[in-house]
């Protein structure tokens, strides 16, 4: 009944789980996406990735942009910007199916599922073609640090979408090995980064032949994404 309901809610909340996790929901970009233990829980910070987006897309008078979203989990930063841009079309890929089908559903909850399309794919391993725009918010927590982070975090998000290797950017190496084959000349990548992240980032970037790379701060401060245009 609805009191046991209830019950169980206050015990998962007395053992740390986080309200979200327990909803099965978070909002993101004013909008309400459905989240599972399959997929990491939507931050307020990754909205300055889609802010970020949108702000350079204006700028070059793109209404109609292809987006890929590498590790779209619930697939909320595809979709917020899909819901921005009338005319765009997306893919999001991420490694786990669990996470895809999540993604897909939230699609069709807001209405954008006819402009989105889910791949299971290791980063860009699994997808063709070229984009507009490639965005990514990658694991990026070193592995040694993962142990350190709050409870509701380390216990409840996926270690897949935080653990980004010895010194945190071995993701970013990777996605950007890809990027060349994945943008179109003059196309737009656009990566979250943890704190103290964006200059190790900027330069992977540089080193890939992208120009006019610049950090985003969050409402912290914090420079939290880099974006940059393939050549």
């Amino acid at each position: 009944d609805s009191a046991e309901l209830f019950r169980g809610y206050i015990s998962r909340r007395g053992r740390g789980e986080p309200v979200s996790r327990i909803r099965g929901r978070r909002e993101f970009w004013s909008l309400e996406f459905e989240i599972t233990p399959a997929t990491l829980d939507p931050r307020p910070d990754s909205e300055v990735l889609v802010a970020a987006v949108l702000r350079l897309l204006s700028d070059r008078g793109m209404n109609a942009p292809s987006l890929l979203d590498l590790g779209t989990g619930s697939g909320c930063i595809l979709i917020a910007l899909l819901s921005e841009l009338p005319d765009a079309t997306g893919v999001g890929a991420d490694i786990d199916p669990d996470a895809i089908s999540m993604a897909r559903r939230n699609a069709g909850t807001h209405g954008v599922d006819r402009r989105a399309t889910f791949v299971t794919s290791n980063w860009g391993s699994a997808i063709t073609g070229q984009f507009n725009v490639v965005l990514t918010n990658p694991p990026y927590i070193p592995t040694d640090v993962i142990q350190e982070l709050d409870s509701t975090v380390r216990e409840f998000d996926p270690v897949l979408a935080l653990d980004g290797g010895e010194d945190g950017l071995s993701c970013y190496r990777a996605i950007a090995d890809a990027l060349p084959q994945l943008l179109t000349a003059g196309g737009l990548a656009a990566l979250e980064v943890g704190t103290g992240q964006s200059r190790d980032v900027m330069s992977i970037l540089r080193e890939t032949g992208f120009q006019a790379i610049t950090e985003w701060p969050d409402l912290a401060g914090i420079q939290r994404c880099v974006t940059g245009t393939f050549a």
